[in-house]
């Protein structure tokens, strides 16, 4: 099948899709022994023979969804220069190299995406796509009305304005909160912008694709109906 190479980059892991452009435009791939730089260009997925500074790409057939519950206490990332925990530590167990979509900072929990389709990777954690996040937040106080409606027009946090949210009180101290951004550390900077600081923060939905009785620190394989439901967000 012919596929743009940008893509093809982005699903072999080489680098994500954006990223991918750059390094064809930089020269550094080659189709068939051609050096290609254009990156709108079609390769056959499984006929072409694409190179990157010379290494030979190969496109991963057996692709990996997983669904983990990210405990505080550990950060998103394959490695940590720290030498702290990370989430690669609760999926060791998994003989495919995978990778977290998007990030959870180090003292939040909740639902992470894990996966080896650099494409998947792509769409949701690219800007345009606006994927919608749900998380639950416990709080110092809970906010008054006039401050949740300032949180759902948007505030400005590090200088700019975050898009328009939704935030509602479900029990004493607790907050809903869905956001379509996913900026540093963004819900607990805009629940401090009002006056409510966050004690702790747990993601429980992308999307419609909620964490359910997925313990801390463990993980499960998407279905099928999972994979194409956040393969069409």
């Amino acid at each position: 099948m012919l596929i743009r190479l940008q893509k093809f980059l982005a699903e072999a892991q080489v680098a994500s899709r954006r990223r991918a452009e750059e390094i064809i435009k930089q020269g550094r791939v080659t189709v068939d022994g051609v050096v290609v730089d254009t990156p709108g260009a079609k390769v056959d997925d499984e006929g072409s023979a694409v190179c990157v500074d010379g290494k030979p790409v190969i496109k991963n057939k057996n692709l990996i969804y997983i669904m983990l519950n990210k405990p505080e206490g550990c950060v998103t990332t394959a490695k940590d220069q720290f030498n702290r925990k990370t989430v690669m530590d609760m999926v060791a167990d998994v003989e495919e190299r995978i990778y977290p979509v998007g990030r959870l900072d180090y003292n939040t929990s909740g639902l992470l995406i894990m996966t080896n389709d650099g494409e998947l990777t792509y769409r949701l954690t690219h800007p345009k796509h606006n994927v919608e996040k749900t998380y639950i937040a416990y709080v110092e106080k809970e906010p008054e009305a006039a401050e949740m409606e300032k949180f759902r027009r948007g505030i400005v946090i590090d200088g700019r304005k975050t898009a328009p949210a939704c935030i509602e009180i479900i029990g004493k101290n607790c907050l809903e909160i869905k956001i379509h951004e996913g900026r540093n550390r963004q819900v607990r900077k805009m629940c401090e912008a009002i006056g409510s600081p966050v004690l702790r923060l747990k993601r429980q939905a992308i999307g419609s694709l909620k964490l359910g009785d997925v313990k801390k620190g463990s993980y499960r394989y998407l279905n099928k109906d999972e994979i194409d439901y956040l393969k069409s967000l």
